[in-house]
């Protein structure tokens, strides 16, 4: 038994080493400069320190100009929450510039754009209405959307291209602020995957449950088309903790299957945490035989301005 107490360890006889002679993962020379003030981003992110994310974000940004100007795509996917946190304008001005050359979208994501396009406003306060049964039983919601879509299905076409070109057709007074009338004017494909229930339009009266696999599959198949076409180019994952991941990573998948040679790529994710879905099936899995990935954490309302600003600097230097 030992003694009780225990008697303490002797240290005199440690072995130690010089600090001058010993490797370090830290420098001064990593160190950011002092932020001035009129600094242009692209001064910024140079005064970044050369650590962790102050080495990721400036790649990211150099890889996306560099797929930009050799006309490769930069395919955006994202959750709804980028739409409820006012971001619309930035990525539509990204759409104008031929930055983004296509988006998919949840089923979510077509519900908040279309509230934007046609009354300036979405997101119900859930819990004041949960308890009455109301939720999601938005009238005018339910019935455009699933008229396009039906109608989408009957013409042959997807999801996305359905509710744009609706939404343009209706002349509502914000298509300027949605992502959805403003790909179809500027000809940006968009595709949406849809999980059947998740969306409060599969709770209305006049759903289609086939015209939505019908023109979800099509959108599908387009999205494996663009995959297909995405050497040297970018995929950003934004706000999509699981259904985009995945419908990523079997587009990916169906592409190699046929033949298509989808290795040297750009990926990242953005996100306010780290899920397993998007570091595994978008940042890791996907570039294990070339390219890159990366995974950003932070505010979508602060991060994609700060994106955007970057690559639009990058590009017009």
């Amino acid at each position: 038994m030992a003694p009780y107490p225990p008697i303490p360890l002797d240290f005199s006889g440690l072995n130690t080493y010089s600090v001058y002679g010993r490797h370090s993962k830290v420098s001064v020379d990593d160190f950011a400069a002092p932020v001035q003030a009129g600094m242009t981003v692209r001064q910024l992110l140079a005064g970044l320190p050369k650590q962790l994310a102050g080495v990721d974000f400036p790649d990211l940004v150099a890889r996306i100009a560099t797929a930009h100007r050799q006309n490769r795509p930069i395919i955006l996917g994202m959750g709804a929450h980028v739409i409820k946190v006012g971001l619309n304008p930035v990525l539509i001005d990204l759409m104008q510039r031929g930055i983004i050359t296509a988006l998919a979208l949840n089923g979510a994501g077509i519900i908040h754009d279309s509230e934007i396009a046609m009354v300036g406003r979405t997101s119900e306060e859930v819990a004041a209405v949960l308890g009455a049964g109301a939720f999601g039983a938005a009238q005018e919601t339910g019935e455009v959307l699933n008229k396009a879509i039906t109608a989408g299905a009957a013409r042959g076409i997807g999801i996305g291209q359905a509710v744009g070109e609706m939404l343009l057709a209706n002349r509502f007074p914000h298509n300027d602020q949605s992502l959805l009338a403003m790909a179809a004017q500027l000809q940006v494909p968009v595709t949406v995957h849809v999980a059947m229930g998740t969306d409060i339009i599969h709770i209305h009266p006049d759903v289609d449950g086939a015209a939505i696999g019908k023109a979800g599959h099509h959108d599908f198949r387009v999205f494996c088309r663009l995959v297909s076409e995405l050497e040297g180019g970018v995929y950003l994952n934004v706000g999509s903790a699981v259904l985009l991941p995945e419908v990523f990573l079997k587009a990916l998948t169906v592409a190699r299957n046929l033949g298509h040679e989808v290795k040297q790529f750009t990926t990242a994710n953005f996100d306010f945490i780290r899920h397993y879905r998007p570091a595994t099936n978008v940042v890791h899995r996907p570039t294990l035989e070339g390219g890159k990935g990366f995974n950003f954490t932070g505010h979508h309302e602060l991060m994609l301005p700060l994106l955007a600003a970057a690559i639009i600097d990058e590009i017009d230097k």
